[in-house]
């Protein structure tokens, strides 16, 4: 029964917006999706699901190449709250609401213009991506850890990219291993 739950268009949609806002966090927990499947879903292997990277970036995939708004849409709006650690007029950078280090920043450009992810980049965004960088150290000096930091990039569903909408995620606060994945 839960392959069938799980293999649900509700249920991919529930998902990826579940781990797209458990990458940003809603403060309003009244509207969180973040919350649904630990609380409807009480079948374990739903939950282990729901907290599954893989089924995460495979089921939001789909939503890709879609123009509708992403999650980062919504925060660059200030639809979505966020945790806000710099902005100029081309970046947006936050803090993620399940870190995986002490210090865990989120970076994006406020104009998606058909950056999806990595791989999809073209000659025109050249410029964006040099400042997406810039703005990782631009992080990297304001939380203290310009001495030792990481920046990842998942880019597609192999590398569990959750939310199209490119981003780096900027990591530090503690030593990093490697390798790293």
């Amino acid at each position: 029964m839960a392959v069938a739950v799980l293999s649900s268009p509700f249920f991919r949609t529930t998902l990826v917006s579940a781990r797209a806002l458990a990458i940003i966090g809603a403060s309003n927990k009244r509207s969180s999706i973040a919350q649904f499947p630990r609380q409807c879903l009480r079948g374990k292997h739903v939950i282990a699901a729901a907290h599954d990277e893989e089924a995460s970036a495979k089921a939001s995939s789909s939503l890709a190449d879609k123009e509708d708004p992403t999650i980062f849409d919504k925060i660059i709006s200030k639809e979505i709250p966020s945790s806000i650690v710099y902005e100029d007029e081309y970046v947006l950078a936050f803090r993620d609401i399940n870190p995986q280090a002490p210090i865990h920043v989120v970076v994006i450009p406020k104009l998606r213009d058909g950056l999806t992810q990595l791989g999809k980049a073209e000659a025109r965004h050249e410029e964006i991506l040099g400042k997406l960088f810039y703005a990782a150290k631009i992080v990297a000096e304001k939380e203290g850890i310009l001495d030792g930091f990481r920046v990842v990039i998942n880019s597609g569903p192999a590398a569990c990219q959750s939310v199209y909408h490119l981003h780096l995620h900027v990591f530090g606060g503690r030593q990093m291993k490697w390798p790293p994945g």
